[in-house]
């Protein structure tokens, strides 16, 4: 069995990322906004190239491609659902807080 490269199928989601992303520690609440507004239209675009390998497996396009794109769409959304959750566990932890 052969090791697959990872950072490869990655594609636009990954790692590297997020350290190109700049540091908002320190600055206006609009950064934050941009990260999750940039995070989100990267998930749309994968979904979008899932949607476009799928037609095409309908004519006869490639079934690896399809795959590892209906798989990285998968991941790249189980990614976000917990992006979530963690920010809603965030922000009611900070509700419980006294004043």
């Amino acid at each position: 069995m052969s090791d697959l490269p990872i950072k490869n199928i990655a594609g636009n989601i990954g790692a590297g990322d997020i350290a190109k992303t700049k540091s908002i520690e320190g600055e206006t609440g609009n950064n934050f906004e941009s990260v999750i507004n940039e995070a989100l239209s990267k998930v749309s675009q994968v979904q979008e190239d899932v949607e476009k390998a799928v037609n095409e497996l309908s004519t006869g396009g490639d079934i690896t491609s399809a795959v590892l794109a209906v798989e990285k769409a998968d991941m790249s959304f189980q990614l976000m659902v917990e992006v979530r959750n963690k920010l809603i566990s965030t922000y009611q932890e900070i509700m419980r807080m006294q004043v």
